[in-house]
C-alpha cells in the first residue's frame, strides 16, 4: 500500500494571528524593559516618557463611578463582545489544516453521469516510463502533488544534466496528453548523476 503524505494548509487569517502575536511579544517586552530600568534607578519620569506607564495608571484611577454612564457601558460591552469573538475566530484559523497532497485525478467532464478517476500513482507510473525513455535518463521516480507533478531524475552524466531535464518535461507533458490525462506543470529536479566505473581490461 502507497502511503500517502500529509501537507499542512495556512489560511491567510493565520498571518494575522501572527502579527497580533508578534505586537503582544514586543508590548510584553518593552514594559519589561522598562521594568528593568526602574530596577537600576532611572529616573521615573525618563521612563514615564517612554513607556507613559504612570500617565496611564493615573488615567485609569482617576475613573470615577460617574464616567460609567449607560451607553458608554453597552458601547464597552459590545465592543469586548466583539472583539472576544473576533480574537476566537482568529484563533481558530490558527488552527492546522491537514489534507493529503496526494490525491485522485477527476477525469470527468461532465458530459455524462458519474465520475471517472484514476489513481494519483497511475498518473505517476506513466510520468515515470515517459522519463526513463530519455538516453540520459539513469533513473526517474514521480510524485503527484496538489495540483502538479514533480519528477525527480539521475541523468547518467554531468555534462547532459541541463539537455535531459528538458527532455524529461517534454517527455512528461507529452505522455500525459497522449493518454487524454490532464497536463500539469511539471517540476523536474535532478537528484544526481551515475558516474561510468567502466574499466579497459588489457
Amino acid at each position: 500500500m502507497i502511503r500517502q503524505r500529509i501537507a499542512l494548509r495556512t489560511p491567510a487569517l493565520a498571518l494575522v494571528v501572527r502579527v497580533l502575536t508578534f505586537l503582544l511579544a514586543a508590548a510584553l517586552f518593552w514594559y519589561g524593559l522598562m521594568v528593568v530600568l526602574l530596577a537600576v534607578k532611572v529616573s521615573p519620569h525618563t521612563v514615564n516618557s517612554l513607556s507613559a506607564y504612570r500617565t496611564l495608571y493615573h488615567d485609569a484611577t482617576s475613573l470615577t463611578r460617574s464616567d460609567f454612564t449607560t451607553a458608554r457601558r453597552l458601547i464597552a460591552g459590545f465592543a469586548g463582545l466583539f472583539l472576544f469573538l473576533g480574537l476566537l475566530y482568529l484563533a481558530v484559523q490558527e488552527l492546522p489544516r491537514p489534507y493529503l497532497a496526494r490525491g485522485e485525478v477527476d477525469l470527468d467532464e461532465g458530459q455524462a453521469p458519474g465520475r471517472t478517476v484514476i489513481n494519483p500513482r497511475a498518473v505517476e507510473r506513466v510520468a515515470e516510463f515517459a522519463a526513463a525513455g530519455s538516453p540520459d535518463v539513469a533513473a526517474a521516480s514521480g510524485r503527484l502533488g496538489d495540483g502538479h507533478l514533480a519528477m525527480t531524475v539521475q541523468v547518467r552524466r554531468a555534462g547532459r544534466a541541463a539537455d535531459a531535464l528538458r527532455d524529461v518535461r517534454a517527455r512528461v507533458r507529452s505522455e500525459l496528453e497522449r493518454h487524454e490525462l490532464p497536463v500539469l506543470p511539471v517540476d523536474v529536479l535532478l537528484s544526481g548523476y551515475e558516474p561510468s566505473n567502466r574499466r579497459e581490461l588489457s
